[in-house]
């Protein structure tokens, strides 16, 4: 039997699976992870010696079969409604910070957000927030 997956490790769940969506986790995308980690609320119980421990749990899944609608299917069910637009900021704060968005992780995103339910206007702000911090001159 599988150990439940706390708020916290689905969401970590999330940042994970869109580092690895192409099927290159960048050093880039691994810093923000552990960033995120320290400095967001959602995480102020979650201990962070934990995560390599959760982010392979999370490989795992993902390598399995069906690993991609494993994981999405875990995270929905982890995850109280009121955290569903936090996931989905988490997944596009890691898909955004290389600076590129390739067409698998807009797919993933895709996929996350019709999971969670959320609808596309929140997710289109989102984005654009995303894009906004991450602009360059």
């Amino acid at each position: 039997m599988n150990k439940p997956v706390s708020p916290e490790e689905s969401l970590i769940f999330v940042m994970v699976m869109a580092s690895a969506v192409d099927n290159a986790m960048a050093e880039k995308e691994l810093v923000r992870i552990g960033q995120l980690i320290d400095i967001l609320p959602v995480f102020d119980n979650f201990e962070k010696e934990r995560l390599i421990e959760v982010s392979q749990r999370c490989a795992g899944l993902l390598s399995g079969p069906e690993g991609l609608d494993i994981v999405l299917e875990t995270i929905r069910d982890a995850l109280p409604a009121w955290l569903h637009e936090t996931a989905y900021a988490l997944a596009v704060e890691i898909v955004a910070v290389d600076l590129t968005v390739r067409a698998e992780e807009v797919r993933l995103l895709q996929l996350l957000r019709d999971r969670l339910g959320l609808d596309k206007l929140t997710c289109a702000a989102i984005e654009r927030s995303a894009s906004a911090r991450y602009r360059q001159i």
